[in-house]
């Protein structure tokens, strides 16, 4: 890893911390402001631009391989992906930690309606893009996706 990636990933670790140091849980729009940090990393990792992934929130899904390892990327920055797959555990943790209470329970009952479509794929990319795509259709309105 080269200086500039520890670097940026370095930042966008520090002020997820940040945020948990005030608070166990971020409100939506710190959610939104902390996935501005890890999309301004993981576009340039898989070379992707903001058409291609900038909507992707509002349920925009290109179905093209760096659109999905940039999900995959996206998941494996919040600390989803254990052994190269998406943990639905992990997830879960990470959903009681980051998000407002009113959005918990929405967010896992998306994450359990669609934690065996990682059992469909064996690659990452794909498994991390199609479990995403699932939890937008499963529920758009507590999606949250940078």
């Amino acid at each position: 890893m080269n200086t500039t990636n520890f670097q940026s990933i370095f930042c966008i670790l520090c002020i997820v911390g940040l945020f948990f140091s005030y608070s166990h849980a971020m409100t939506r729009q710190q959610l939104k402001n902390s996935g501005k940090l890890m999309k301004k990393s993981c576009m340039p990792k898989n070379d992707v631009t903001e058409e291609e992934v900038g909507d992707i929130e509002k349920g925009k899904f290109i179905e093209n391989r760096n659109v999905m390892c940039y999900v995959a990327c996206i998941y494996t920055m919040t600390q989803v992906v254990k052994n190269n797959k998406l943990s639905y555990e992990a997830v879960i943790k990470q959903v009681d930690i980051m998000f407002p209470a009113e959005m918990r329970d929405a967010v896992k009952a998306a994450a359990t309606f669609c934690k065996d479509t990682t059992k469909k794929y064996k690659d990452l990319c794909e498994a991390s893009y199609w479990t995403a795509k699932c939890m937008y259709d499963y529920d758009a309105d507590n999606f949250v996706f940078p």
